[in-house]
């Protein structure tokens, strides 16, 4: 997984850290470079995180898929119901998030899926 991961973000996933939130209304999805001074690495995080906040506006979950090899839950109702999902990438000193909101319930839940498998899978910070 974490050579997929660094194929589909184009980031070391070992010198990189992921942070997964729960939110009351959604969620956030963080990457981090742990080295400030690698200002390339950063930039590419920054890029990473406006395509996938773009593809998931789309309803296109490609890249998890790829990451995970296989289907990431929560993603079929966040495609179904995207129209009701918003994603905002947002620059971060050592790279960038996604916020994730929606005021449906059931957006809300299936956003608080995908984010405790990616938890579990990538053994990565959330609350």
């Amino acid at each position: 997984m974490q050579t997929r991961g660094a194929h589909a973000m184009g980031v070391d996933q070992y010198t990189s850290a992921h942070v997964f939130e729960d939110l009351p209304d959604g969620g956030r999805v963080v990457l981090e470079r742990d080295d400030l001074a690698d200002s390339a690495a950063i930039a590419t995080i920054r890029v990473h995180m406006r395509e996938i906040a773009a593809s998931f506006r789309a309803g296109d979950f490609t890249k998890p898929f790829q990451v995970h090899a296989q289907t990431v839950p929560g993603t079929a109702v966040m495609g179904e119901r995207r129209a009701a999902i918003s994603y905002v990438p947002i620059d971060r000193a050592r790279g960038g998030e996604v916020r994730i909101t929606s005021r449906d319930s059931t957006a809300v839940r299936a956003i608080h899926e995908f984010l405790a498998f990616q938890r579990a899978q990538h053994h990565a910070e959330g609350h």
